[in-house]
């Protein structure tokens, strides 16, 4: 969390502030913001590697009183507009397009602004695969499915419990009972209860049309600011076969217990 306070700049309204992030993912906190900041996004990964990244910002739901522009060799192109009410929506662009300039907007009352957002650095085919525009609700054939069980950042087996449908950021959230976790990044999956189960919630588009139903699933998929994004989720009996037949053939591209 790196976080500022254009307090300290009352008596220099146009002041510009250098702010250096090394983390891959991370948030920016501007209280009362006055200027403008110049956010350096510099990883610790080869300069060479660099042209390979994306970054994604998702502003904190009450910012305010600050533009949030793509920078680039002076030229500015606005990204979020001061007041832009859009909850979920994430804005992504290469590494290579340029770097975040957030210019404060002219206000009676600072004191009562913060301007902020969560950001992530992530490859080119993660975040191709996160957002999507074309077909994103296609089932995945089964070489998708046997790859992202190797490469997601969760894959359970599990049942679809409830679905809760939220119109407003067009998503639904799918709340799973855990049968056998192989692998998680974060702790989204839980011990919950004095029955011992584990659950968890997982978030995709509103538009795939999801509905609880009987029987198992592989859950995989990615997380994406702090919440676990559906990737390939196929029925569980069908994971066993398409693992089977490719590991006889050894297709399979990695080691997990189908069972």
């Amino acid at each position: 969390l790196s976080s500022s306070s254009g307090l300290t700049h009352e008596s220099h309204r146009k002041d510009v502030e250098q702010v250096y992030l090394r983390c891959s993912e991370g948030s920016i906190e501007w209280m009362y913001p006055t200027g403008a900041l110049i956010v350096n996004l510099r990883p610790n990964i080869s300069p060479a590697s660099y042209k390979h990244l994306t970054v994604c910002i998702k502003p904190f739901k009450d910012s305010a009183g600050a533009n949030i522009y793509l920078e680039k060799t002076g030229e500015l192109k606005l990204l979020v507009r001061d007041g832009e009410r859009s909850p979920s929506r994430v804005y992504c662009f290469g590494y290579d397009q340029g770097g975040l300039f957030v210019e404060a907007t002219p206000q009676q009352d600072i004191s009562r602004k913060i301007t902020g957002f969560q950001y992530e650095l992530m490859s080119k085919g993660i975040a191709a695969d996160l957002h999507t525009a074309s077909a994103p609700c296609r089932p995945c054939s089964d070489t998708e499915v046997l790859l992202a069980v190797c490469t997601s950042d969760f894959v359970i087996r599990g049942s679809i419990q409830n679905v809760t449908n939220e119109a407003e950021e067009q998503e639904s959230i799918i709340h799973v009972r855990v049968n056998k976790l192989y692998r998680q990044k974060s702790k989204v999956f839980q011990l919950t209860g004095e029955s011992g189960n584990w659950r968890g919630q997982i978030k995709t588009l509103l538009e795939c049309g999801v509905k609880p139903g009987d029987g198992d699933f592989l859950f995989t998929g990615r997380m994406h600011f702090g919440e676990a994004r559906l990737g390939c989720a196929p029925r569980f009996k069908d994971f066993q076969r398409m693992y089977k037949e490719a590991k006889d053939k050894g297709l399979n591209p990695c080691e997990i217990g189908p069972d």
